[in-house]
């Protein structure tokens, strides 16, 4: 398995099963001279941990990070930074019954005909739980690029189910245990998610995370494009079965008079490219949507079948999000921030001398996301 590296001069090796002993990330490349904390880590992680409502997995991990390597006296020195999160609370016995047969919608089977062994556990290698890591090294990312060119990066459930949540407020995101951008919808989701873990049953979901700040010119024509390589770290994503960038398949009905977006010495009139031209940012708002699927484990029992072929039928126990897309929020914004520093970096490399005598007008009529699609 030897596909668990994200980026090109920031890169990231992923480590650990949902069970095993810890699970953690090393980061390679990371600058030098960046000031540093575990507690500027933490706070992301706080934000995707198990059992922060009754709306989640009531898996109890405090997900505390340790840093392994790779900081002097509160820096980064420029060596690997090996960063290590404790498995605490891992109910492996909850999984004996599946060890032999496949979930339907998981990765059980896809994983036994490929490697010839799985660890049946949590999911194992394929668990969601993997994404912590994920999160711990965006944070490192989103630190640097906050400092360097003050980037900032959110994400918001923009639709649970049949349930769409217009953006109302970035305000609105802190306060609800489903990231929705409208505090005056969370009644509703709440309601909704507690009759489907009644029913033992799961739902999809849509998130859109917006970087705000980015410079213009990140990205590589022809294939490391910024948008391309965004849309490879999201599908990434345990569960992501389509990835957006600004008006994404929303195009298909607009027409060039539309979606173009107009220019003008005060700014772009929209944003309808999501802050990416010719695989280059724009410096308009980066903006990625992801359409996430049902939790493929849940109570209800489905046709299946063992690893001899026979007909079976699968229910699994344990716990488990009844809408994975909640969690996946602050998981977005780190795979945006891992991107984003990567293609940073890379044009620092590359183009750190380009001056131009064009002013940079995304920066003179700043969007909100309602106006970005």
């Amino acid at each position: 398995m030897s596909a668990s590296t994200l980026g090109s001069l920031f890169r990231v090796t992923n480590f650990g099963e949902s069970h095993g002993a810890a699970i953690g990330c090393v980061i390679d490349g990371c600058p030098p001279g960046l000031e540093l904390a575990a507690d500027d880590i933490q706070v992301e992680l706080d934000r995707r941990k198990p059992g922060t409502s009754r709306h989640v997995t009531q898996r109890r991990e405090s997900d505390s990070v340790e840093i392994l390597s790779g900081l002097y006296e509160g820096k980064t020195t420029g060596a690997p930074i090996a960063l290590l999160i404790r498995n605490q609370d891992a109910r492996s016995k909850d999984y004996e019954a599946i060890a032999d047969r496949f979930r339907p919608g998981h990765a059980d089977y896809t994983y036994w005909h490929k490697f010839g062994v799985r660890d049946p556990r949590g999911g194992g290698r394929a668990s969601a739980r993997l994404t912590a890591p994920t999160v711990a090294a965006g944070a490192v990312a989103r630190t640097w690029l906050k400092r360097q060119h003050g980037v900032v990066i959110r994400a918001y459930l923009a639709q649970l189910g049949p349930i769409a949540v217009p953006f109302r407020s970035w305000d609105d995101v802190h306060d609800n245990a489903f990231f929705c951008a409208d505090r005056t919808a969370v009644a509703k989701l709440e309601t909704f998610v507690d009759e489907l873990r009644r029913m033992g049953d799961s739902c999809g979901a849509r998130v859109t995370v917006v970087a705000d700040g980015v410079p213009v010119g990140l990205g590589s024509p022809i294939y490391d494009r910024l948008d391309a390589d965004l849309a490879h770290a999201m599908m990434g994503l345990n569960a992501v079965k389509g990835v957006e960038i600004g008006a994404g398949f929303g195009a298909v009905t607009q027409r060039g008079s539309e979606h173009s977006d107009e220019m003008t010495p005060d700014g772009f009139l929209s944003n309808h490219a999501g802050g990416v031209l010719g695989g280059i940012s724009t410096g308009q708002p980066v903006v990625v949507s992801l359409a996430i699927k049902p939790t493929s484990s849940i109570r209800i029992e489905r046709r299946s079948i063992d690893v001899s072929g026979n007909a079976v039928t699968v229910a699994t126990l344990g716990r488990h999000d009844p809408c994975v897309g909640i969690r996946a929020t602050p998981v977005a914004e780190a795979l945006m921030a891992l991107v984003l520093i990567d293609h940073a970096l890379l044009h620092r490399a590359q183009c750190a001398d380009v001056s131009v005598p064009t002013p940079d007008i995304a920066r003179r009529l700043p969007l909100e996301p309602s106006r970005q699609r």
